[in-house]
């Protein structure tokens, strides 16, 4: 029998103030990163996931090494997990998108950290973990080579867990051709944008035996050619899928009538903003088209989608809000998503605003759930804007609004309109943080 390794996905707290740790039944979507990192390590390893927002942690379970995957919100719980394995003398190591930021916080509570795409670093880290050789940090050196990505082992996770209807994550790229000045993800995704041989995507959705599909990319169509060519290849699939893409994409009549007869079920879109000065402050220019007219044409094609929107631009006034509520409402948006502008380390907007000293508690961002205000704005306190993207999200998911804006639950993509609205009225919190003296 090999080593054992335990590879989890933590948890996170629920609040700042309130340690305890957020727990939940079942997951809507059958995640990647687990069965993943599991297919990545080789076969004389004895390999066990675990979800912590679905199953406790057994501190006394047998392990010759314990990994952790790390994203800022679970980075605090991370920790104190690395710490109780460590106390028995078992080795940590940790990866994710957090060591990007945050490595040398996450070096004083694990024996190594991973920086960069698993793929180059993960078997020497455990080989090293097997020969006692481990260092304080691994680090890929360049972006890997998608072609050949071996298939996650979902036979290691519990399915009974993931509903009936089971939605798979599949990834057929990586990266992200845009320089949108609030993300950071081009840091830990690479600059450039990458994508899967279509056949082997094909065969991963074959394989994990479901129709309903998630793309989770950071940008489904940054190759509008190849994402066309994976639409015809799935065809034959009768798939029902999910993904995110830009805004100009639903200008195009070819793809939007290719993706349909494909299986499209819903598209998430980063419109950000309905005012062009904030999407020119943004690096958002690719999103001033015909906003409206493009809306329109996804009501009459009857595609269910979703937009996410960011307010707290330099250029946003007070009238943005009642603006926006009056667009949304006018176009039937079927679900939007509200956010505030954050500052996320490794992001072009992070730098600017740390050399204007216009950072609230950056120390803290990304860490808790809820909405958080962590920048000193020209025209809002902290407060008021989080004020007024509260008051627009209880106007928009109103009973009175649902009503008006969603069509009856006829279809497959009318309900999932309506789980999406029912959802985002009742999980919608404001962060814990007071930072009134800004």
């Amino acid at each position: 029998m090999g080593k054992k390794l335990l590879i989890i996905q933590p948890s996170h707290y629920r609040s700042r103030s309130e340690r305890t740790v957020v727990k939940i039944d079942k997951r809507k979507v059958v995640p990647l990163t687990l069965p993943y990192l599991a297919a990545l390590t080789p076969a004389d390893w004895e390999v066990k996931l675990l979800d912590e927002q679905l199953d406790g942690i057994d501190f006394a379970a047998p392990a010759d090494l314990v990994a952790i995957t790390v994203w800022t919100i679970n980075s605090l719980r991370a920790y104190d997990i690395a710490d109780r394995f460590r106390q028995r003398g078992l080795p940590v190591i940790m990866g994710g998108p957090h060591m990007s930021f945050h490595g040398d916080e996450a070096s004083e509570h694990c024996d190594a950290v991973g920086i960069g795409e698993g793929e180059n670093i993960w078997r020497q880290m455990l080989a090293d973990a097997e020969n006692g050789s481990l260092r304080k940090l691994y680090r890929s050196d360049r972006l890997c080579d998608l072609q050949g990505l071996p298939g996650p082992r979902y036979g290691l996770l519990n399915m009974d867990k993931y509903g009936y209807f089971k939605t798979f994550s599949v990834q057929s790229s990586r990266g992200c051709p845009f320089k949108c000045e609030f993300c950071s993800e081009r840091l830990y995704l690479g600059s450039q944008y990458r994508c899967r041989p279509i056949a082997e995507v094909v065969e991963e959705i074959k394989r994990c035996g479901s129709r309903y599909i998630l793309f989770a990319d950071s940008n489904f169509a940054g190759r509008v050619e190849n994402a066309m060519k994976l639409m015809e290849a799935i065809i034959p699939l009768k798939l029902r899928w999910s993904a995110l893409w830009s805004l100009r994409l639903c200008a195009d009549k070819e793809f939007l009538n290719l993706a349909q007869r494909s299986g499209l079920l819903h598209v998430n879109i980063g419109i950000e903003s309905i005012s062009a000065d904030t999407l020119v402050e943004m690096n958002k220019k690719i999103n001033m088209v015909n906003q409206e007219e493009i809306l329109r044409d996804l009501r009459k094609r009857g595609i269910s989608y979703s937009l996410n929107f960011i307010f707290g631009s330099d250029a946003d006034r007070e009238d943005i809000f009642p603006a926006t509520l009056s667009f949304l409402m006018r176009n039937k948006v079927p679900a939007a998503y509200l956010n505030i502008l954050t500052p996320h380390k490794g992001s072009a907007l992070y730098d600017r605003l740390e050399a204007e000293n216009r950072i609230i508690d950056s120390d803290g961002i990304g860490r808790w759930p809820g909405m958080s205000c962590h920048i000193k704005h020209p025209h809002f306190s902290p407060a008021d804007l989080l004020r007024y993207v509260e008051e627009l999200h209880n106007k928009f998911y109103s009973y009175r609004s649902m009503l008006a804006r969603l069509p009856m639950p006829f279809t497959r993509a009318a309900v999932a309109s309506w789980v999406v609205n029912f959802t985002e009225r009742n999980s919608f919190q404001i962060g814990a943080e007071n930072f009134s003296d800004y």
